[in-house]
């Protein structure tokens, strides 16, 4: 086989696997339609998925996945991924959608802002950021699982955030924005505070001086920056609440949302700088002078044990996240 002739086979086996990942979709989304159907009808409680949800979940994050494809925002099994995770987040809640569509555009457009500097100081930059499945669902694997639970005890739909009157389905909401400002806001602080602070970044741990791509370091415009992150993910969310909860005016006031994700993304930037300095390696490789995230024979110890990846660090700050502030955020919530 000649080497055109395997390109072209090769070519037309992905073809063949977007064929048949879009069926699956499409199948798996009729079968959420059909059995909210069902459950609403027999239980009398649950809303129904409406076929024009319907419609909007399976073409949009299609859209917006093809186009981040192509843009090499992502790459193949990254856009199959975020396929999923957004069908299920839009299906769920519109505010969802809109969360993850905000961190999507910002971080993919972020991580390609000056790309000619990024490169000499990061030893793992890909050409546009590509990111593949296993980014995808360690940013989008705890938000999906909890739209997957909002659905089971609310159904689909958009509500007020209101402890007072939905408490688990309004911990669950906060949760799943909690996620999103956490991946929003330490996307934020790498992509911006790496290029634009003016200082030498600083170890969280110690507060030593290290140099920049070091695993845990902050600075002040990055820690600024993550708080933006955030907040940026919590006015996209608060936005979409005012344009599709109907019952706005007796419930509890939504403009809380916008702090807790401007707090979330400091926060859960915090958080993911100390696990890097603690459980990611860095160290300083003298050959091509820049920090490499695994021990080579030419590296320096900066900080940190091998024990965590840097996606695995992004999913447990999520996690964290997600499972404190929004126990937290109760205690100051306005009541309805």
């Amino acid at each position: 086989m000649s080497y055109y002739q395997e390109d072209f086979f090769r070519e037309y086996l992905k073809m063949m696997a977007n064929m048949v990942i879009l069926n699956l979709l499409i199948c798996i989304s009729l079968a959420f339609w059909i059995v909210s159907m069902t459950a609403s009808t027999y239980y009398g409680t649950l809303r129904p998925i409406s076929p024009w949800r319907w419609l909007f979940s399976v073409l949009v994050p299609l859209i917006i996945a093809t186009q981040g494809f192509k843009k090499k925002s992502l790459d193949h099994s990254g856009a199959l991924g975020g396929l999923v995770v957004g069908f299920i987040l839009t299906v769920a809640n519109y505010s969802f959608f809109s969360s993850l569509f905000v961190f999507f555009v910002t971080s993919s457009k972020l991580t390609k802002w000056k790309k000619d500097i990024k490169k000499q100081i990061d030893s793992e930059y890909k050409e546009g950021g590509q990111r593949n499945w296993v980014q995808v669902f360690c940013n989008g694997g705890v938000p999906t699982e909890l739209a997957l639970l909002y659905m089971i005890e609310n159904g689909p739909g958009e509500i007020p955030i209101d402890f007072s009157k939905e408490y688990t389905a309004s911990w669950m909401c906060l949760s799943l924005l909690g996620a999103l400002a956490c991946s929003a806001g330490d996307t934020w602080a790498s992509e911006i505070g790496s290029v634009m602070s003016k200082s030498k970044p600083r170890l969280i741990t110690t507060w030593e001086q290290v140099p920049v791509g070091t695993n845990g370091a902050v600075t002040l415009v990055g820690l600024i920056s993550s708080l933006l992150g955030g907040m940026t993910v919590g006015i996209a969310y608060f936005i979409t609440q005012l344009l599709f909860v109907s019952d706005l005016e007796i419930s509890a006031p939504q403009w809380p949302i916008i702090v807790f994700g401007a707090a979330a993304g400091l926060l859960g930037s915090i958080v993911d700088s100390y696990l890097g300095a603690t459980m990611q390696y860095s160290g300083f490789d003298q050959t091509i002078g820049m920090v490499v995230n695994h021990q080579t024979k030419d590296s320096k110890h900066i900080s940190g044990k091998p024990i965590l990846d840097n996606n695995a660090v992004n999913l447990f700050s999520s996690v964290i996240i997600a499972l404190v502030l929004p126990g937290m955020s109760w205690f100051f919530w306005p009541r309805g």
